[in-house]
């Protein structure tokens, strides 16, 4: 069994459209490359230098993984990632 990956609408088109894909890794940053390598392009959209990219949020099992352990969070298989695109700006 794989971990389910939920991808934004802003990212699928690395996905082929796909609204979730499952990836497998004991930790973030292992899911991460075997996401990439599935989705060649996605890596680069969530980690930049070894870390978390800051304006993309990622959840586990609805927690957000920065008080997790960020990129080195453990992940189990049957668990849920969310990846999310933070949202900023708006009117004065």
């Amino acid at each position: 069994m794989a971990t389910e990956v939920r991808i934004p609408t802003i990212m699928r088109n690395l996905t082929d459209g796909a609204k979730a894909v499952e990836a497998s890794g004991a930790t973030l940053a292992e899911l991460i490359d075997d996401l990439d390598q599935r989705h060649p392009g996605l890596g680069e959209k969530l980690v930049d230098g070894g870390k978390l990219r800051r304006f993309v949020n990622v959840y586990l099992n609805d927690e957000d993984v920065r008080f997790l352990g960020g990129i080195e969070a453990p992940v189990a298989d049957g668990d849920t990632v969310t990846v999310l695109p933070a949202v900023a700006g708006g009117m004065r």
